[in-house]
């Protein structure tokens, strides 16, 4: 009896120590995760540099790590193709690549930066933002910028939408049509000497009254709109009539011009005290340029140009304020004279 336990009790040993070597392999291959081997994170691979190249209307993201005042909000390429920029100024940025934008970035920051790094980000494409078929309006409308081809608008529709013209708007709108999209259809329309494009130039007078409905073109994708600003002198002082004078096509007006556009100096006008103020290049300052105005208009020094945004002043001559002295006061003394001789009778 007593064997034959013993048996029993090695045989049910034997049993479970089969059973944990058939344990152990799961066991060790079930470690925690604390006491697993760390694996070394995936790195992902880099993506290529988009070759997209810029245009106008596209919109951009720039930073610079040692400028950080060039990064900011996105950045709208002009319908000229130019953006500008804290530190580097008005850059060309259309027709070139982001990684080219980049170079031509960092080349201008060099003059501020030792080793400038530059990266710029396309944020919208003019596509996107405008659909296929942008319209460029630039110069002196009250709204310029690029606005959407829907459907078909003709000239005047367009000039609706922008809100009409600034106060010193031209008189002629030119409208430059790319070569894929057909020659534009006027008689005085001419090609560029490229030959990419063909322009005109539109009367609004004409536009405006439809004295010529063909100038009241359809509008086609990537038509640029331009109006010049008036080039003006300005004049003031004592003359008939001082304010502003156009160039219109002229590169100047001649002081002869200008004063029998004023109708003639004043009756206390100092013309040999006469003198030109001329804006200085990149300042709000102006010179002074003195004037014989009187030896000019007759005929005994040479004529003077006004370019624009001169201002011819005609200062009043110091005597006059005598003379309205004079008559203002010998009239009051002669009068209180005679009051008093009146009244002393």
């Amino acid at each position: 009896m007593l064997g034959g336990a013993k048996i029993t009790m090695w045989n049910e040993i034997r049993g479970l120590c089969a059973a944990l070597l058939l344990m152990a392999p799961v066991a060790l291959t079930q470690q925690p995760e604390s006491l697993a081997k760390p694996q070394p994170p995936a790195v992902p691979a880099e993506k290529p540099r988009p070759t997209y190249v810029l245009g106008a209307g596209d919109q951009i993201v720039v930073s610079a790590l040692e400028a950080p005042e060039i990064g900011g909000g996105p950045i709208r390429i002009d319908p000229e193709g130019y953006v500008n920029l804290p530190l580097v100024g008005r850059i060309k940025a259309s027709g070139l690549t982001l990684e080219q934008f980049e170079v031509a970035l960092a080349e201008r920051l060099k003059v501020h930066i030792r080793s400038p790094e530059v990266v710029v980000n396309l944020s919208e494409s003019a596509k996107q933002a405008l659909g296929e078929s942008p319209v460029f309006v630039l110069g002196a409308f009250k709204s310029p910028g690029l606005y959407p081809l829907q459907g078909q608008p003709r000239l005047t529709e367009l000039l609706s939408r922008v809100g009409g013209l600034q106060p010193n708007a031209g008189r002629r709108i030119k409208i430059t049509r790319r070569a894929e999209q057909g020659r534009i259809p006027l008689p005085n329309a001419v090609d560029e000497q490229d030959g990419k494009a063909s322009s005109v130039e539109v009367s609004i007078n004409t536009l405006m009254e439809t004295l010529n409905p063909a100038e009241d073109l359809t509008l086609k994708p990537f038509d640029v709109l331009s109006l010049p600003k008036v080039e003006l002198v300005y004049v003031t002082g004592d003359l008939q009539k001082t304010g502003a004078f156009p160039l219109d096509d002229r590169e100047y007006l001649s002081i002869t011009q200008v004063v029998a556009l004023a109708g003639g100096l004043g009756p206390d006008a100092a013309p040999r005290k006469a003198r030109v103020l001329r804006p200085v290049l990149n300042s709000a300052k102006r010179s002074e340029i003195p004037v014989d105005l009187k030896r000019i208009l007759e005929g005994k020094a040479n004529d003077f140009p006004l370019l624009p945004n001169d201002v011819l002043l005609v200062p009043r001559s110091g005597k006059s304020g005598l003379k309205r002295l004079f008559w203002v006061a010998v009239p009051a003394v002669v009068v209180s004279s005679i009051y008093v001789l009146i009244r002393n009778r």
